[in-house]
């Protein structure tokens, strides 16, 4: 094999590795950033009654679904250890934080 087939064959792995990259990384941006959107606009469209204790609540379940949404994105792309983790226990906890205060609405009308 000549140096110039050899560094065409180098090229047609690695290119593709990059162009991949870039797409994942245009990919985990767009997604992050539709999580984001979403949670913003789910937390200004709460309708705010005045009483401290349902507008915390109502605003903190579009804030926490937010968080999960933003760990679901990790989970899919991330590939530390350490930071999947952090994600596998964000979803666990704020799941169970809104069931918790779903709970709380449906006692509280």
């Amino acid at each position: 094999m000549t140096c110039k087939t050899l560094l065409l064959a180098l090229l047609a792995v690695a290119v593709p590795g990059a162009v991949l990259a870039q797409d994942n990384a245009d990919a985990v941006k767009k997604a992050l950033m539709d999580a984001d959107h979403k949670m913003m606009m789910d937390m200004d469209s709460v309708p705010m009654t005045g009483d401290a204790d349902k507008d915390f609540v109502a605003m903190m379940i579009p804030h926490h679904q937010g968080a999960i949404d933003m760990a679901k994105v990790e989970l899919q792309y991330g590939k530390d250890p350490q930071m999947r983790a952090v994600a596998e226990a964000v979803v666990k906890a704020q799941e169970q934080e809104i069931a918790d205060m779903k709970k709380w609405q449906a006692a509280h009308p």
